[in-house]
């Protein structure tokens, strides 16, 4: 069984388009695996789900507490 290394980037307390643009840089970076994007919005929930869907990730979104969230980007 393998484990596969999670990028986690803290983008809470960044406004738009901030994590939208961070997820962006390491998925182009990372080519393909697994980045854990934290936010604290709504808004950056959205967009960096969109921006990494559109990118051919796969984009899940858990809350983790009352308004934070943390989307998984896999691929």
């Amino acid at each position: 069984m393998s484990t596969m290394n999670v990028k986690v980037i803290d983008a809470r307390g960044l406004s738009c388009p901030q994590p939208a643009a961070m997820a962006k840089q390491a998925m182009t970076g990372a080519g393909a695996g697994a980045i854990d994007v934290l936010v604290d919005s709504a808004t950056a929930r959205e967009n960096v789900a969109r921006i990494a869907r559109l990118a051919g990730w796969e984009a899940t979104v858990a809350e983790e507490a009352a308004g934070e969230y943390r989307i998984c980007l896999r691929k």
